[in-house]
């Protein structure tokens, strides 16, 4: 990879180092944490859906329903602190990237991807469930129930920009499972925040046990070798 992203001198220990105890984490990992928060209260919604075999009540649907047109139809503030806690995550990202090490690369690099296909999940599923629910589209006169849970007979329409809408259950079905692809996405995130944090306690132990032993006429640790090569 070309030195311009990535400053292969950079070490756990450099000064310049953006690591696990950086503020850029935790710019990533309070967004994420949030918007987990987020996910898990619509799990008592989502469990029916997709965790029992329980039969689905019209009832249930109805008052699932409602509940998305309530979150959809929110006050603008709402889906702006949404944004905002999107772009914090992102700028938390790029800080930690900018003239990263191989370490930022390989954990931050990957959380970076993870991140990205969560807001790919959310706005191609999640946001466009939304819209469905809130336009009532499967209550429209133009609705035909019928053709929706038949693919090869169903046709565009222009709520989705001519995509075809499933039936109610099947597309609330798919909002569930979005929200838990989104979630396990998230969890991910944070794995591989931890495993930074890992990664680098164990570099400082090993720094640690060198120096010690260095100190005590031992061979010199490795950081030390490569020091007086470039001297």
């Amino acid at each position: 990879m070309p030195e311009k992203w990535v400053d292969w001198n950079k070490t756990t220990r450099s000064k310049d180092y953006r690591g696990s105890a950086s503020f850029a984490t935790f710019m990533i990992i309070g967004p994420t944490c949030f918007f987990l928060g987020i996910l898990f209260a619509m799990f008592p919604y989502d469990f029916p859906l997709l965790w029992t075999k329980d039969p689905i009540s019209a009832a249930y649907l109805d008052q699932l329903e409602t509940h998305l047109k309530f979150i959809h139809q929110s006050p603008p503030l709402i889906a702006r602190v949404l944004s905002i806690m999107v772009g914090v995550g992102f700028l938390g990202f790029f800080i930690k990237l900018f003239r990263a090490s191989e370490s930022n690369m390989l954990f931050d690099g990957a959380s970076l991807v993870l991140y990205l296909i969560g807001v790919g999940v959310y706005v191609a599923n999640i946001v466009k469930g939304l819209r469905l629910v809130s336009a009532g589209a499967w209550t429209r006169d133009d609705f035909d129930p019928a053709s929706a849970s038949s693919l090869g007979r169903a046709g565009g329409d222009p709520l989705t920009g001519g995509e075809i809408i499933l039936g109610r259950e099947d597309s609330l079905k798919v909002m569930a499972a979005s929200n838990t692809i989104l979630a396990l996405v998230l969890v991910g995130v944070l794995v591989l925040q931890a495993g930074q944090w890992y990664a680098e306690r164990k570099d400082n132990e090993e720094y640690e046990k060198y120096e010690k032993s260095g100190a005590a006429g031992g061979p010199s640790s490795p950081t030390s070798e490569k020091t007086k090569k470039k001297q």
